[in-house]
């Protein structure tokens, strides 16, 4: 879909959409209680407390026909400023709306309300023009619950999603590509072709990955070895959990807190005593502080930079229950990750080696649409602005040198260094983050605890847990200090500071293939099917030849199976088709005589009788090809 040929904001467009749902929601049930109607990727969202009303998808058409009617006589959305106290007489019988005022008024902020028509909402703005002539192609989508301010403590409420766009064939677009998703859902290809499930008896948010897409995943495995060993990098093991030490010197436990697994308290789980501490331990959220770990090892030499250290390594993470979505938002996931240690003077000719490896491995799974997003310096960062600007400007050069049409997005980089983020397109597309490459100003560097952090330590639950007083942790703080010296010996004898680059090229295997079953739907090519032909024979007269020929085509590392149920040959072979198979071999009478196999492509296609011989030399040759058909 193509929008740059309108003028209207998206994001203004569908948070003015928001608030013309909240306008017919208050005039078909005038006891809800408003909250929120942010825009959102794709859309936007409503939330509201119904009360004891019961809501439900089916009264959409209605609820869109009311918004057709009030918008009419939305000329404009006029923005209206007032004090705290008008604000609290306007909103009396809404608590949350009386919540967000008293958090506005307390950060000093004004307080904005925006009419249109009869409708008013407390609001900081984003809205367009003419809303009576260009808020017209919008859809509502569906109803989920969600808890008010997210917090699984307070009241869950009724979120309804809708989207809305500049003109009515960018909406039929959006709609009919919804319905191709819906179509290629991995959760439920996952179950048709017995691909993956989650059990509550291991946890949420964590895959078990059966036969068939463990296959796969090892073949693609396997590809990612090889590269990476060619491209001249050194691959290791790290383990699940590492000291809690290290992950206070890193700072991740002070930003990643709320996305940690709690701290392992030994005294629990040991009957050690709590001035153990030191000896704590977390599951690891990243793999980057063991990577610095190897690198630190032994003193290096500038003759051994750069080096690139890979692994495919299991964190962990802690998503909310309400989030976790398949195999796209999980707990426990695998990453591709690889850290590359080096000299400034080969920071541009090492990020152009990552730019190049992801266009190679897009290319080959199908992802020919890409964009390169460069995240610049956030208002709170770590390092000098000399560093950033010289990373910038490294991401930058690289970028352009691979001919990347890059973006900006400005002020979204991580406090610890800028990145480039590919996105890239599947086959009915949708716009999927994939890799990263990201400098690291933070754990290279060695600095002292300033006593802002040691505020921000102490206000962990985790550290009044470890410590009796604020003066203990801050002398733990200080004895650890920030970062971890990584350095290596120059050409005249003097240690220098590495530059570290984070990359990641899928970015978690879970989540890779969770779009990658999507961007398939389910079919994947031949050369990473978990099996790439099945026989079929006709009667039982020719299980003799068909277990021949399963050998013959095993031996040629072909993955096959043999189908000799006593079903009718339709009905195994509708099975096959279901199952997405690649080849069906049908064997006869006349292809046992002949030597033959009757080849189905799983597309319709009717290749008729084939020598064995012949097809095992084709199929192979579309095995090393690694084509994507």
């Amino acid at each position: 879909m193509n929008h740059k040929s309108s003028s209207i904001n998206l994001d203004n467009l569908r948070h003015s959409c928001a608030h013309l749902l909240a306008a017919a929601v208050m005039e078909m049930w005038p006891k809800t209680k408003r909250t929120i109607g942010p825009a959102i990727e794709n859309g936007f969202y409503y939330d509201f407390d119904f009360g004891d009303a019961k809501i439900f998808e089916s009264y959409f058409p209605k609820i869109e026909d009311k918004m057709r009617n009030i918008v009419k006589s939305w000329t404009k959305f006029e923005r209206v400023e007032m004090d705290v106290k008008n604000a609290q007489e306007m909103y009396s019988d809404n608590p949350y709306k009386l919540e967000l005022i008293g958090e506005f008024s307390k950060e000093g902020q004004k307080l904005t309300v925006y009419k249109s028509g009869n409708y008013d909402d407390l609001c900081r703005g984003g809205h367009i023009d003419n809303p009576s002539k260009v808020l017209q192609n919008f859809k509502l989508l569906k109803i989920a619950g969600a808890y008010w301010r997210g917090s699984e403590k307070n009241k869950m409420l009724t979120r309804i999603y809708g989207t809305v766009f500049p003109s009515k064939q960018d909406l039929d677009a959006y709609l009919a590509q919804t319905k191709q998703a819906k179509k290629r859902d991995h959760r439920i290809l996952g179950q048709e072709l017995d691909l993956f499930s989650t059990n509550p008896l291991i946890g949420q948010g964590l895959i078990l990955w059966h036969p068939k897409l463990a296959r796969t995943r090892n073949i693609l495995e396997q590809y990612w070895r090889e590269e990476h060993y060619r491209r001249g990098y050194q691959l290791v093991f790290t383990p699940h959990i590492s000291s809690m030490d290290m992950f206070v010197k890193s700072r991740h436990l002070t930003k990643y807190i709320n996305s940690m697994f709690p701290v392992m308290l030994h005294e629990y789980i040991e009957g050690e005593s709590a001035s153990d501490y030191h000896s704590e331990e977390v599951l690891k959220p990243m793999n980057c502080p063991n990577h610095i770990q190897i690198f630190k090892s032994r003193p290096r030499s500038y003759r051994e930079l750069p080096l690139r250290i890979g692994e495919l390594g299991t964190v962990y993470r802690y998503e909310r229950a309400g989030v976790l979505h398949g195999m796209t938002r999980v707990r426990g996931f695998t990453q591709d990750d690889s850290h590359i240690f080096c000299t400034s003077e080969q920071v541009i000719s090492e990020v152009r080696g990552v730019l190049q490896l992801m266009k190679d491995v897009y290319a080959l799974l199908g992802f020919k649409d890409y964009q390169a997003y460069i995240a610049t310096r956030p208002a709170k960062y770590l390092g000098s602005l000399e560093m950033w600007e010289f990373a910038e400007k490294s991401l930058k050069n690289a970028a352009s040198a691979e001919d990347f049409d890059y973006k900006i997005d400005e002020g979204e980089g991580v406090f610890y260094g800028p990145k480039i983020d590919m996105k890239v397109k599947d086959s009915i597309g949708r716009e999927w983050q994939l890799g990263t490459v990201q400098f690291d100003f933070n754990q290279p560097a060695s600095v002292e605890t300033t006593e802002e952090e040691i505020e921000e330590f102490w206000n962990l639950k985790t550290f009044k847990k470890l410590f009796k007083t604020k003066a203990e942790a801050a002398k733990y703080l200080k004895k650890l200090g920030r970062g971890f010296n990584v350095t290596y010996i120059d050409n005249d004898g003097k240690e220098k500071q590495c530059v570290m680059i984070h990359r990641v090229v899928f970015g978690s295997m879970e989540r890779f293939f969770g779009i990658l079953i999507e961007h398939f739907g389910g079919a994947f090519p031949v050369w990473l099917s978990p099996v790439q032909a099945v026989i079929l024979p006709i009667t039982d007269k020719q299980l003799g030849y068909a277990n021949k020929v399963l050998e013959q085509l095993k031996a040629n590392n072909i993955r096959v199976e043999l189908d000799d149920r006593s079903e009718p040959l339709g009905a195994r072979i509708r099975d096959a088709q279901i199952q997405k198979m690649p080849y069906m071999l049908i064997l006869g009478g006349k292809e046992e005589q002949a030597g033959t196999v009757s080849v189905r492509a799983r597309g319709g296609q009717d290749h008729g009788q084939i020598k064995l011989s012949k097809f095992i030399e084709d199929i192979k040759k579309e095995i090393d090809g690694k084509t994507n058909t």
